[in-house]
């Protein structure tokens, strides 16, 4: 951590002497068009459902992990799966969780997945720590966030360069030996902004491995920004801003869960054939933002990107013939195998551990053209948006074999790199969208529309090192086109009141390969907004009626199909009542102290309206009526909090429900179902002076044992209690 924490304190330091010299520059005319919400005050009269965290809100819970963070949000679902968040599993209205597959999801208005056409599986997810806002759209604008439309958009907005010259510090310490440490320093000039940004965390770990070992990771994310502009009286407002990052990170996490008597024995224990698993991964990104004011009330935004991502899993992927999910699911008719996995002396390559290596790249360049004019009575902000981009995913994979020894994995074949799946899945998209928010007395009136066009195509190679070398043995093409219209209403009924109503058509594109359809279908919401005295509230109900829902078959969620396949799942139907009040009991102490304190619900009914069959271990055998998997029945999220002039205490519980996880209906057997906790967090500080400030977070403040996953494999434990203490300095 040397290095690390040099950089750290040389971004403070930069920032403390900069700060004391720099006049802060004026305010750029910049109104980022690639945003989905904007602000607070923009999601309260949204014409369909939004939210926006923003930097306030993130600042005083202080988490490192964007599930816990969006689970204030109503509407979205998170399923743990190695309790840091590094690899997150989102959905939003009944999409469906897995890596963040079946939403779109964008840092700063590009879409951030490795290749989100081609393979959206969030192996890499932005790292939580330096993000400055959060925004989720469930409504009909979504539309222009493709491609995937269903669910909605989720944006994370970036540190954004600061108008002074200024910084930040904060380095905690905690629970397991781990170091949490994030430090930016930033200013802007006249005609020029620069950002320095890092976060570094590392942690042992809180599972506990058979003979010892480390079960945790390590982490850097380095970025940079550095913007041109004109001057803020020029006739045309200009704006140039390069964005460069890379991230590194090396996790000990496994695919292998637990059994149910393990488990209850204990949550934490990691089997000994885990011992190798690691995932190593690398990622860079370029960006190039110009923004035009043209005049007259029109702007240009334009982005061109690149992102590349590297990873290699190598994890154990079977035992004995038999994958580590059927062999964890009944371990006494597979006792053998379950006693290598847990230790004991097997023959030679009995346990298999596969190196899941892939390589990815996007690039593209996206632009969005607004126009705001006065006609007919009414104010039109007309948008008109283009995007081309393409993506790759490149599997050039193998398998190792090992015997255990007395509880240590023993190499005993080295197989070839590409033998075990040598594969490319790539994608070209052109992506257009319409939008016009009209805004005429007490109404606001969103129609707008988007269309996708793709083309797939997926290569797959001799499985050898130089299978390249030779011809293809399987090329598969296909293309997909979608007309996504939506039209979103909102009332002003009166002065922090208002109705909403939207319909919109969901749209989730096949893979490179699939022989399956299009995923389509028809959104409905609607509800009411309130806020005055203290108050604030929303009531919203949602409707979504799927002509066809997608499975696909990854290795995170197991079953007999081969990772990538897709198939049809039929007709489904999401409903569901978001609620969400908050008040702020200020006056009631006479403005000494404020308390907020807000309540959010979700309720959610999802079932399929087809029977089918399919080799997808969550959807294997489905019948009309039967519930979806891994979605809630209930969540609910609850926040207090007392803050005084110079302290603070933030008290956040969130219900976990308990979810099925295999499709059914009816009584669910324990051995398919996660299980339900209230968890509750803890965090707070105290500000020395105005630029320090000491904090203290407890997460799982009651220590909380409950079965956050039944995927990749067996059960998984939600996080314990984890404490951290740190100080946080603001130049």
């Amino acid at each position: 951590m040397a290095r690390p924490t040099r950089s750290l304190l040389f971004l403070a330091l930069a920032a403390a002497c900069a700060a004391a010299h720099a006049e802060p520059a004026p305010e750029p005319k910049l109104l980022d068009r690639l945003n989905v919400v904007g602000s607070r005050a923009d999601a309260a009269e949204a014409t369909g459902s939004a939210a926006y965290l923003d930097a306030e809100t993130l600042k005083h819970q202080g988490y490192t992990d964007v599930q816990k963070a969006l689970r204030q949000v109503t509407g979205v679902y998170v399923v743990d799966e190695e309790g840091y968040g590094l690899r997150p599993n989102i959905g939003i209205r009944g999409s469906g969780t897995d890596r963040n597959s079946r939403i779109t999801v964008m840092e700063d208005g590009v879409l951030v997945a490795p290749a989100a056409y081609a393979a959206p599986a969030a192996y890499y997810f932005p790292t939580a720590a330096r993000i400055g806002a959060i925004e989720v759209r469930k409504g009909s604008s979504a539309v222009r966030s493709g491609p995937r439309t269903t669910g909605g958009a989720i944006n994370l907005v970036s540190t954004p360069i600061p108008q002074a010259t200024s910084g930040l510090l904060d380095i905690s310490y905690g629970s397991d030996d781990t170091m949490l440490a994030h430090a930016w320093a930033g200013g802007s000039g006249e005609h020029t902004g620069w950002l320095l940004e890092t976060v570094q965390q590392r942690t042992d770990g809180f599972k506990q491995m058979d003979g010892g070992g480390d079960t945790g990771y390590d982490l850097g994310d380095y970025l940079g920004k550095f913007r041109i502009n004109s001057g803020a009286n020029a006739r045309f407002y200009q704006s140039l801003e390069l964005k460069l990052g890379h991230t590194t990170q090396d996790s000990d996490e496994t695919y292998l869960g637990l059994t149910d008597a393990d488990f209850d024995a204990d949550p934490l224990r990691r089997y000994a054939a885990s011992q190798r698993d690691n995932i190593q991964a690398d990622h860079d990104l370029a960006e190039l933002r110009h923004h035009v004011d043209l005049g007259g009330g029109v702007d240009l935004t334009t982005v061109a990107y690149r992102h590349e991502f590297a990873r290699n899993w190598y994890k154990v992927d079977s035992v004995g013939g038999r994958s580590i999910s059927s062999v964890l699911a009944d371990p006494v008719t597979y006792a053998a195998e379950y006693g290598w996995l847990t230790g004991a002396t097997s023959p030679d390559h009995a346990i298999v551990l596969r190196n899941n290596n892939r390589e990815y790249w996007s690039q593209g360049v996206q632009g969005v053209l607004a126009w705001a004019v006065e006609a007919g009575g009414a104010s039109h902000e007309f948008e008109f948006g283009v995007r081309w981009h393409e993506d790759e995913e490149d599997r050039f994979q193998d398998d190792d074999r090992y015997r255990m020894q007395d509880g240590e994995l023993v190499l005993t074949e080295d197989r070839l790199p590409g033998t075990q799946d040598n594969r490319i899945g790539t994608a070209q998209s052109w992506s257009f969208h319409v939008q016009d928010e009209i805004r005429a007395g007490d109404w606001i009136i969103t129609p707008g529309l988007r269309y996708e066009t793709i083309d797939l195509r997926q290569t797959s190679y001799v499985r050898s090192p130089t299978g390249r070398d030779q011809p293809p043995t399987a090329v598969v093409d296909s293309s997909v086109d979608a007309l996504i219209p939506g039209i979103g209403v909102t009332w002003r009924l009166a002065d922090g009141f208002n109705v909403f109503a939207s319909a919109h058509r969901g749209f989730n594109p096949p893979g490179p390969g699939s022989s399956a359809d299009a995923e389509e279908s028809i959104n409905l919401d609607g509800g009411l907004r309130w806020s005055g005295g203290g108050w604030t509230g929303e009531l919203a109900g949602f409707w979504n009626d799927y002509d066809n829902l997608v499975g696909t078959c990854t290795a995170s969620t197991g079953g007999s199909c081969a990772i990538g396949e897709q198939f049809d799942g039929g007709e489904a139907r999401v409903r569901g009542i978001e609620a969400n009040v908050g008040y702020d009991f200020a006056a009631a102490f006479g403005g000494a102290v404020d308390v907020p304190v807000s309540l959010g619900y979700t309720y959610t009914d999802a079932e399929f309206r087809s029977s089918f069959a399919s080799g997808f271990e969550e959807w294997a055998t489905v019948d009309a009526g039967d519930e979806l998997p891994y979605l809630p029945e209930h969540t609910l999220n609850l926040k207090i909090g007392v803050i005084g002039e110079r302290w603070r205490v933030n008290l956040a519980g969130n219900y976990i429900d308990a979810m099925r996880t295999v499709a059914g209906q009816g009584a669910v057997p324990e051995s398919q179902r996660t299980g339900s906790a209230f968890v509750v967090d803890l965090a707070t500080a105290w500000r020395l002076n105005e630029t320090v400030e000491f904090v203290a977070r407890v997460e799982n403040l009651t220590d909380e044992t409950w079965v956050a996953s039944r995927r990749p494999a067996g059960v998984r434990p939600g996080a314990p209690r984890i404490v951290h203490v740190g100080m946080r300095l603001e130049f």
